[in-house]
């Protein structure tokens, strides 16, 4: 065993010797910048932070003060180029530790400067993946620099906001070897994700004495929130606007923490939530102090910032106006004041706030007029601030505005493009304003200031536009802006209705006045217009709607003329519909100034029909889109009051020969698909218990509501075009309608119950009502509700019984057209065949003259055959008028002339005297032209080739068909053969006749012509 075990460590210690012969030999000694002498930068010695820790918290140590702040400093002197990332949860240690013994010893206090100066510098790491893994540490480290807001120091509170500053906005150079600094990029994006913004904005609380740090606190928060939406949302979180705008107007002699507070809610409305904010600004106590703060920088302050300060406070009201309407604006005496701010320039005040306060035309001021014009809108929304304009003659102001622009300004006067933004801004605003103190409009009698301004828009005057503004759009060069904004201030008056205002602005020649703009100061074009164009052309209109409507005097003042411009502007083409450019708007507009201002009136309502009105209509419900049938369809509806109208209607065609009743009944199918009516494939009734009832109405089911709401089944009837469909069938009728088809009819029968069917349906709903309360009518009155129920039922089943049968008499027309049809394939196949088979007898003729001869023989005889008279030629008078030898079938010529002799009828006996009373007998001639043939079909000889001359001889004897069959085409079936023409009746059979025309010789070969026989 001894030899075994001696034998295998002999063996080992070979094998080991020849591995290490057959190692290569590396070099393990790497030589780094350090061991060369040319590393850059401060060497950082490691320092063990956890005996500075034990030493500050060790029971033993504890009150060895001197040492601690020896051992503070001298970590200080040694973190003297940043702390290492490493390092930071055991530095922040010592921080905590340092700050919570301060309060009963101050000379931690230095140590903790010292420190939280090292702290500005950014943070060291020895690779870069330490930015990710210590993520979380430099994240709660930042978030501790805000909690140390704590400490009772004026200087640790104003050094944290120095650190945080240079930490976030200065880049340092930090020369450490192995170690690199983080990115400014980075810091931010750490603060970003700590709380110190929170921190922050809660340590205002603690700065009510402490004006310094306040000041420092407040710009740390301004820098914080200038670029960052996560930071405005930390401030936001923890209530941060109303902290700030409630401590506006706190004393401050440097005048910082009023710019600083309002740059920050600047910063927090435009990167916060703005909904938040106003929520948090909506308060009496911050509504004053931003009152407080407005009035004071508006009277006292006269510089440039001063003024930049006032307008970011109206601004910041505003976004609260328009945001929280509840807003206590009148409770604390705001609106009032910005009633009169905006004011005071057009309505003389002796208010002592506005008594020594001047505008200027400087840009702010500038700017500050458009905000109270803004804000006062805004404001109006609450109605308790309505009667606070009302009493600061605020429209007197505005329309102090509206008039014709001079171009020459005084020194201290706005400018014109400024007058012009103003101007603008003013009638804009009236359009909100003015429908909501309708009395102080007519006060400033607006309506002929309007009127004015319109018609200096459109007359000659020269003027040139700015367009600068947000309401001075498309408006450069031009009178289009205040053009645009008159229309628009006069639509939004209009709308209101009230007839004291329409009659005034009547009395004053509104009508007229708005007709003849249309008609001139617009192209006739309406392809040609701008969006602002057209938008202004669809306000007039509706103008001329709500002036003409319900009145019969204005219809008539609208009058031929302004029936013309409306069909002029029906005869819109839809494919503008699509532009986007508004022509849906205006054809819109269009159509219900046809309905206000024509349809009421005999005399617009005739002159509409002469220029065809109705088919424009119609043409326009054909190609509209479906948004568009329900105002042409009400139009229409209450046009065929007129009886003209009826005849209109029934004679208009559209597309593809499309009829009106056609068009209603695909209108009345598109509408019941849509709203979801169960219908079989062929468009007949499906549900007789409910044949008009939709999906929707079918899914809500029967809801007991008081009886002063309208029920489903009511309210189905103006939520669809059905019952105006069904109103113009009532006015044209049911029968006797043309161009419908099988579905129409179907549908027409639905159409003609449509009344029936909703009485029923109602019914239905109040039975279902009745059932779902529990409650049992008497019993007289159940008889009535099933009998009501019996006969909705049996209405129903009357028209789908008439619908099967419309369908099954489709179904067999149908089947009739469909065996007409193959009975006419199978007629087209034997032509077909028959002419393949005259086409054979054809070359059969041609190629054999034996075949040709036969041919010949059998045309002669089946005209013979067609004479009355068949012993013809054996009378003494006839006259062959064929030529000898001729080869072909065809007739020898056109025209025959025939010279004979009139005989006596005894040539022996002596002719008798000459008595004049007595009829006399002479020899005469007579020259009789036969009209033989067609010489373009039967006239040229020697072909011998004849198309129709085969075995079509009929055995009927028809002279008319043999005459065809020889391919001439006679003049007269007596000239052609028939053998008994009236020159024989006349006399009295002597022969003379021309039956010959159809025979024809055999004979030589000539093309024929004309043969004499004496």
């Amino acid at each position: 065993m001894a030899l075994v075990q001696n034998q295998f460590q002999t063996n080992m210690h070979l094998s080991k010797a020849e591995s290490e012969k057959a190692r290569i030999p590396l070099v393990t000694h790497i030589i780094t910048d350090e061991d060369l002498g040319i590393c850059e930068g401060a060497k950082l010695q490691p320092v063990n932070l956890k005996r500075i820790i034990k030493l500050l918290t060790d029971p033993h140590s504890l009150m060895l003060y001197e040492r601690h702040v020896h051992a503070l400093s001298r970590m200080a002197r040694h973190y003297i180029n940043g702390f290492p990332m490493k390092d930071l949860v055991q530095v922040f240690k010592i921080l905590n530790v340092c700050a919570d013994r301060v309060d009963t010893n101050p000379i931690y206090e230095q140590p903790i400067l010292e420190i939280l100066k090292l702290c500005s510098l950014p943070f060291l790491m020895e690779k870069s993946s330490d930015e990710l893994v210590y993520e979380q540490i430099v994240v709660e480290s930042i978030s501790q620099l805000g909690y140390l807001m704590r400490i009772p120091s004026p200087d640790v509170r104003k050094q944290i906001c120095n650190t945080l500053l240079k930490f976030t906005t200065v880049k340092t150079v930090q020369s450490v070897q192995n170690l690199k600094p983080t990115t400014i990029q980075y810091n931010n994006k750490m603060v970003e994700f700590s709380d110190i913004s929170e921190t922050l904005v809660k340590s205002l609380a603690l700065l009510e004495t402490d004006l310094p740090s306040k000041l420092k606190v407040l710009e740390i928060l301004q820098l914080f929130s200038k670029s960052s939406a996560k930071n405005c949302d930390q401030m936001l979180f923890v209530d941060g606007g109303r902290r700030i705008c409630s401590r506006l107007m706190d004393p401050d002699p440097s005048g910082q923490l009023l710019f600083r507070s309002v740059d920050i809610l600047w910063n927090l409305m435009e990167n916060g939530d703005k909904a938040v904010l106003a929520k948090q600004l909506n308060n009496l106590a911050c509504i004053s102090q931003l009152r407080d703060a407005f009035v004071y920088q508006l009277t006292q302050g006269y510089s440039h910032y001063d003024r930049q300060l006032r307008n970011d406070l109206l601004v910041i009201a505003t976004l609260i106006a328009t945001q929280c309407p509840e807003t206590p604006f009148v409770e604390t005496g705001f609106a009032k004041q910005l009633t009169l701010f905006a004011t005071f320039q057009e309505v003389k005040s002796h208010n002592a706030l506005v008594r020594h306060l001047k505008l200027l035309t400087n840009h702010e001021d500038f700017e500050l007029r458009k905000l109270l014009f803004n804000i006062l809108v805004v404001l109006s929304k609450d109605s308790t601030v309505v009667s606070i304009l009302s009493e600061g003659h605020l429209l007197l102001a505005l329309f102090s505005f509206v008039r014709a622009n001079d171009r020459k300004t005084g020194p201290r006067e706005w400018t014109p493009a400024q007058f012009e933004e103003l101007q603008l801004q003013a009638m804009a605003s009236l359009c909100t304003l003015c429908p909501l103190m309708l009395e102080d409009y007519m006060t400033c009698q607006g309506s002929t200031r309007l009127l004015l301004l319109l018609e200096w828009c459109v007359g000659p005057d020269e003027f040139c536009g700015q367009g600068n503004s947000f309401h001075g759009t498309s408006g450069r060069g031009s009178k289009k802006a205040q053009m645009r904004h008159c229309l628009r201030l006069m639509r939004s008056v209009v709308s209101t209705e009230d007839e004291f205002l329409l009659q005034d602005l009547a009395d004053q020649g509104a009508i007229n006045q708005l007709i003849g703009v249309l008609n001139t100061a617009f192209t006739q074009k309406t392809e040609e217009n701008d969006a602002v164009e057209i938008e202004m052309q669809s306000d007039i209109l509706f103008i001329l709607s709500c002036l003409c409507d319900g009145d019969m005097h204005r219809k008539e003042l609208f009058g031929i003329q302004g029936v013309d411009m409306v069909v002029r502007y029906l005869r819109t083409d839809t494919k503008l519909l699509s532009s986007g450019l508004g022509h849906h708007k205006l054809l819109l507009a269009s159509i219900d100034c046809t309905w206000c201002a024509i349809v009421g009136c005999y005399i617009t309502e005739d002159y509409f029909l002469e220029k065809e009105g109705v088919f424009l209509l119609f043409d326009l419900l054909e190609v509209c889109p479906k948004n568009m049938h329900n105002v042409i369809l009400g139009c229409l509806l209450d046009l065929c009051e007129n009886p003209k109208t009826v005849n209109h209607v029934l004679t208009w065609r559209g597309q593809d020969g499309c009829t009106a009743s056609h068009l209603l009944c695909q209108v009345w199918r598109q509408e019941e698909a849509e709203i979801g009516v169960k219908r079989d494939n062929q468009g007949a009734i499906y549900d007789v218990h409910k044949p008009l009832m939709g999906h929707i109405q079918a899914e809500m089911g029967v809801v007991s509501m008081p009886a002063s709401c309208v029920s489903q089944a009511v309210a189905d009837v103006g939520e669809n075009m059905r019952a105006k469909v069904y109103s113009l069938f009532c006015k044209m009728g049911f029968t006797d309608l043309p161009g419908l088809t099988v579905e129409d009819h179907v549908t027409l029968t639905i159409i003609e119950k449509y009344l029936d069917f909703k009485m029923g349906e109602v019914w239905s709903e109040t039975i279902s009502e009745l059932h779902a309360e529990s409650v049992r009518p008497v019993t007289p009155d159940q008889e009535a509700i099933e009998a009501i129920s019996r006969a909705i039922e049996e209405r129903a089943q009357i028209v789908l019984s008439t619908q099967g049968e419309l369908l099954e008499a489709q179904r067999n027309q149908d089947i009739l057209d469909e065996q007409e049809f193959y009975a006419e394939i199978r007629e087209n196949h034997r032509q077909k065949e028959k002419a393949i088979a005259d086409f054979t007898d054809y070359v059969s003729r041609t190629s054999n003259f034996a075949l040709l001869k036969a041919a010949k023989e059998r045309q002669e005889i089946s005209i013979d055959a067609s004479r009355m008279r068949p012993k013809y030629k054996e009378s003494e008078d006839f006259h062959n008028t064929d030529l000898p030898q001729l080869t072909t079938t065809v007739f020898s010529g056109k025209h025959v002339t025939v010279m004979t002799n009139v005989k006596r009828a005894h040539a022996d006996t002596p002719a008798a005297k000459f008595d004049p009373v007595l009829e006399p007998v002479m020899e005469r001639r007579v020259f009789k032209h036969l009209t033989i043939g067609d010489d373009e079909d039967g006239g040229g000889g020697g072909g011998g080739d004849d198309d129709d001359d085969d075995d079509d001889d009929d055995d009927d004897g028809d002279d008319d068909d043999a005459g065809d069959d020889n391919g001439g085409d006679v003049e007269d079936d007596d000239d052609s053969g028939s053998g008994d023409d009236d020159d024989d009746d006349d006399n009295n059979g002597s022969g003379d006749d021309d039956d010959s025309s159809g025979d024809e010789d055999d004979g030589g070969g000539g093309s024929g012509g004309n043969k004499d026989a004496s």
